[in-house]
């Protein structure tokens, strides 16, 4: 029995310190601001909210570092959550800026979020097009006679190369 004991307690201690014991997490604890979408272009809304401030909560928002300014978060649609919005300025420049808002009303908890600023929305990645000058080839262009021109001159050649070939070995050749 003692031997069991050990071994169970041995175990448990070995999951606790490698991290595998697990702690139930609830949305009310939540410290972390989420910011939605997290990647915008300049002149573009950004919805932000937390849990840390409780259901009757507020807090105060500062986007300054992105030139927003600061905002208001009140309770929203989100049981547990308190919202706010702002407007990234037209003139923002690329880069990941720090979101902060400070809950008032008896928690004054300070949660941050991330925000990135982009020149093109993610849908909008610019395709390439044309070809590519790699060197190898292509020297004819992209008109199909001229490549169909290329393609049989090419069979000729290979069928000529054959033909001589196949002589020389027979012995008839030159």
């Amino acid at each position: 029995m003692r031997r069991t004991a050990r071994l169970l307690t041995g175990t448990a201690l070995a999951l606790g310190a490698a991290g595998l014991v697990a702690v139930p997490t609830y949305a009310g604890d939540s410290g972390i601001l989420e910011v939605y979408p997290s990647a915008v272009v300049p002149g573009s809304q950004v919805t932000v909210n937390t849990a840390a401030c409780g259901a009757a909560g507020a807090a105060s928002g500062d986007a300054s570092a992105v030139g927003a300014g600061v905002f208001v978060l009140a309770p929203g649609t989100h049981q547990q959550d308190v919202t706010g919005r702002f407007r990234v300025p037209p003139g923002a420049q690329p880069g990941t800026y720090e979101i902060v808002a400070q809950c008032s009303g008896g928690r004054h908890t300070t949660v941050t979020g991330d925000l990135t600023v982009t020149l093109t929305a993610a849908g909008d990645q610019a395709q390439p097009r044309g070809s590519v000058k790699t060197g190898v080839g292509g020297a004819l262009g992209p008109d199909p006679v001229k490549s169909a021109a290329g393609v049989a001159a090419l069979a000729v050649a290979a069928a000529g190369g054959t033909w001589l070939l196949h002589r020389r070995l027979r012995g008839d050749g030159m």
